[in-house]
């Protein structure tokens, strides 16, 4: 048993992304740096509390940031899913903790897809980002297949018929691009035609983009 704790300590040791300069209270915050030669896309956090009826909590916190590449300075965009580039450090911003918290790094995949920490956690990550390529994927070859004979409103209407017609539709990719090509439907009659194909273009280049980093992502070393 000695054994297994001085290991796991060593491990949480020699992670690349350092937790540091933690405050408790209303405004709770931690302070991550990457120490690696390399970004770090995504991190998971475990914040380990002391309750007053006894025992120890422990919740994990997890941030993938892979997309960031393509969704940085976008509207609406989280600065707090940013990927941490070498040497970086960045306030990230906590529930509110009790005095006596701890949080610590669990778990790191880098820009290579190297994983390090807590396997039982790594491993629902790279899953996630495998179902997420899927998506993309699946909805950048919608907007393919349709473009490539469609226009106009008539795009549009084909679209919202396949969109809605996939299977993993309920993935974020899919609703995404289902209520942006709602979001176009409703302004069809202030747009030409052409302005149309446009946005469409526009925004299946850009689910390209982002089905191109999550099939780098979802690939593990």
């Amino acid at each position: 048993m000695v054994a297994v704790v001085l290991a796991a300590h060593l491990l949480a040791a020699e992670l690349p992304l350092v937790a540091d300069h933690l405050v408790t209270g209303p405004k709770s915050h931690v302070t991550l740096t990457n120490r690696a030669d390399q970004a770090v896309t995504a991190w998971a956090l475990a914040v380990t509390t002391h309750p007053a009826s006894g025992g120890t909590h422990r919740e994990v916190e997890m941030v993938d940031g892979y997309l960031s590449t393509v969704t940085h300075g976008i509207a609406g965009a989280a600065p707090r899913l940013e990927r941490l580039m070498p040497g970086e450090s960045r306030e990230i911003e906590l529930d509110p903790l009790p005095e006596g918290a701890t949080v610590e790094v669990a778990a790191v995949i880098l820009d290579d897809g190297t994983a390090l920490g807590d396997e039982s956690i790594v491993a629902p990550m790279f899953a996630r980002r495998s179902k997420e390529r899927d998506a993309l994927g699946a909805v950048a070859q919608t907007f393919a297949d349709v473009l490539a004979s469609e226009h106009g409103a008539q795009a549009l209407d084909t679209l919202r018929a396949r969109l809605d017609a996939l299977p993993n539709r309920a993935e974020v990719p899919c609703r995404a691009a289902i209520d942006a090509v709602d979001t176009y439907k409703q302004r069809v009659a202030d747009r030409t035609p052409e302005q149309i194909d446009e946005s469409l273009r526009t925004y299946a280049a850009f689910v390209t983009r982002e089905w191109e980093l999550a099939k780098k992502a979802a690939a593990r070393r």
